[in-house]
């Protein structure tokens, strides 16, 4: 078993030095031989992992090679609000018992921590407040700065020239929130996370799940590296490395890879719903002084969405002379030819959002699928060895387009019944029985459980109408009361109508100043992949994918996908005329192919750690 100081040598970011290593005050929490071995190792390390080259590695016996191994207290899978949160507080935990060697790592895919998170984003402070009292205190030196409160809101429901003016529900009044980059959030919490002692590993992929021999969860593997696309290594293999962990919190975020694996193999599903899921394109502009209104929160329904599509847009005036807007599409919309990057490309010029991006620049790019399908559509999230916390178990609050708070509150209810389990058990492996029962009595499952009819409402035969009336009826007569719990009509894949069936969209070209094209806006991520590596989005038989799926959806693929990963390229010597192509360089992790392919047979996986999107104050 390897000790700590092999897992630091191991473990070589891409990030530049933390201030774990540079503050005295949090330097003298660590063990003197780790410290100094984590200071020689940030001196030394090369700005990208650095490999040994040597005849074993070069060797395809090598992948199968014994991996190096460490054990810690808990494991942490994601670096998102959740994860985080539940970091933190259990080094609180840990530290307020005089346990500073409870060892509690956290590992995230992206190079940087915050780089693939994105969100509108508005938080509800009251889980941050919990957390971290003070931080937004004028008195914190090291108080997050990035805040913009709330000064007022506007609803509004869209026609292709004109901005209705609607009343908003109850739940979408921000009194008393902020508005947020999450992007900066995430960042400033792993600063607070590694000052208590959090072991925080950006650019290291968790790609397999370990088990014990009786079946729980004893951790999680990296994923090897220097492997080329025929699948041999290549002269810069290395192995991944493993976690072991009495506890394993998964925090992936939206449709998670391995959470995937774990609610099929302990079948988490059996007393929930299908999930139900949207896609959320975001940019952020600066924009001339005298269009901004700082702090004003604005958001949308109808145009440009069909009445058959569930979805609205945001437009949030933050920080100096800054706007985050985008448009969220609920991903089990009907007609194939709907591409939701159009839909937020030709959205820009109508005139609520034209005349204020009139003269900026837009300065950044994203997406993400999210969850939608509330309060039916939680799975049980304990599980032996571990649980799903945040978004990966889906606690977003869609009528409140809010699920930062939520997120959190769920990573520090998992963290408390971790550390509880831990002390009080000597098993290999915990069941977090107090996880759930914490969630069932906490503010997570009565908000969510109020707001429960409004999503699904949407699938009335009055559609768009129908499901504005039903929501208001719930929000201001019902709340939450109902009797009856509306259902989800099933997976977002299979409501996509065959081609022949609809009608088709025809998008407007970019104009290059407030539309762009896919390409343009897929460069604003920063998002890289090396190419020499096998295809992270799995399609067994490209040519039997694309003979199954484009006579009857033409090319669905292509649109959905929000950074032109999918292609169907011109080819005469295939029976259909065309090529089925994946460019996996593009890909931004949306998971969006892996939810919304109506055969169901592209998988997203994990690429090398420290690759995917770069993102900036998103």
């Amino acid at each position: 078993m390897a000790s700590r100081r092999t897992t630091q040598a191991f473990l070589r970011t891409a990030r530049p030095a933390s201030t774990l290593l540079q503050t005295p005050h949090i330097a003298s929490r660590i063990r003197p031989s780790r410290f100094q071995h984590l200071v020689q190792q940030r001196q030394t390390a090369a700005p990208v992992r650095s490999f040994s080259v040597s005849a074993l590695r070069r060797n395809e016996h090598a992948m199968h090679a014994e991996r190096e191994a460490d054990e810690v207290d808990v494991v942490i899978i994601g670096g998102g609000p959740s994860g985080l949160s539940a970091a933190i507080r259990l080094k609180q935990l840990a530290n307020d018992a005089g346990n500073e060697d409870f060892r509690v790592l956290l590992l995230e895919k992206a190079g940087d921590m915050g780089a693939h998170i994105l969100s509108g984003a508005v938080i509800e402070p009251s889980a941050l407040n919990e957390l971290l009292p003070d931080w937004n205190s004028a008195e914190n030196e090291s108080r997050f700065e990035g805040v913009t409160p709330v000064t007022s809101d506007r609803m509004r429901f869209l026609t292709a020239k004109h901005a209705i003016p609607i009343p908003g529900p109850p739940q979408m009044q921000n009194h008393g929130n902020y508005i947020i980059s999450l992007n900066e959030l995430v960042k400033w919490l792993a600063e607070r996370a590694e000052e208590l002692g959090v072991e925080v590993y950006p650019g290291f992929a968790a790609s397999e799940i370990l088990y014990g021999p009786g079946g729980a969860v004893k951790g999680v593997a990296t994923n090897d590296l220097g492997i080329g696309r025929n699948g041999k290594p290549k002269a810069n293999y290395e192995r991944g490395m493993e976690f072991h962990a009495r506890c394993t919190l998964f925090a992936e975020g939206c449709h998670g890879s391995l959470t995937k694996q774990l609610i099929k193999k302990f079948d988490l599903r059996r007393d929930s719903q299908p999930q139900t899921y949207g896609l959320g394109l975001k940019e952020v502009w600066e924009i001339k002084p005298e269009n901004h209104v700082k702090g004003q929160v604005s958001h949308t329904l109808g145009w440009p969405l069909p009445m058959d599509t569930y979805g609205g847009s945001w437009m949030y005036h933050f920080g100096e002379n800054k706007v985050s807007l985008g448009v969220v599409v609920g991903l089990d919309y009907p007609n194939p030819y709907l591409s939701p990057y159009g839909e937020f490309q030709r959205m820009k010029h109508h005139p609520f959002f034209a005349k204020v991006l009139e003269g900026g620049k837009c300065i950044s790019y994203g997406a993400r699928a999210l969850n939608e399908g509330g309060f039916q559509s939680i799975p049980k999230c304990a599980f032996p060895g571990g649980a799903l916390i945040g978004d990966t178990a889906g606690f977003l609050n869609v009528p409140k387009i809010k699920g930062i708070h939520t997120s959190m509150r769920s990573g520090m209810l998992a963290a408390e019944a971790s550390f509880k389990a831990l002390q009080d058990s000597n098993t290999d492996a915990v069941m977090l029985y107090d996880y759930e029962d914490a969630l069932r009595n906490s503010s997570i499952w009565k908000e969510l459980k109020e707001v429960r009819n409004m999503r699904p409402s949407f699938h009335s035969p009055l559609k768009l109408f129908g499901g504005i009336m039903y929501s208001g009826l719930e929000a201001y007569v019902l709340k939450g009361r109902a009797p009856w719990t509306l259902n989800h009509p099933g997976p977002d894949h299979a409501a996509t109508k065959t081609a022949d069936k609809v009608k088709k969209i025809e998008y407007p070209k970019p104009d290059g100043v407030l539309s762009f094209d896919i390409l343009t806006s897929v460069n604003r991520t920063g998002t890289n992949h090396e190419e020499d590596q096998p295809v992270h989005l799995q399609v067994k038989d490209w040519d039997k994918h694309a003979a199954t799926e484009y006579p009857k959806f033409k090319g669905v693929e292509n649109r959905f996908c929000p950074a032109g990963v999918y292609e169907y390229v011109e080819d005469e010597t295939k029976e259909l005329g065309v090529r089925f192509q994946i460019n996996a360089q593009n890909c931004i992790h949306c998971k969006t192919c892996d939810i919304k392919a109506p055969s169901q047979d592209i998988n997203w996986t994990t690429p090398q750690g420290g690759e995917g999107p770069k993102y900036f104050m998103t």
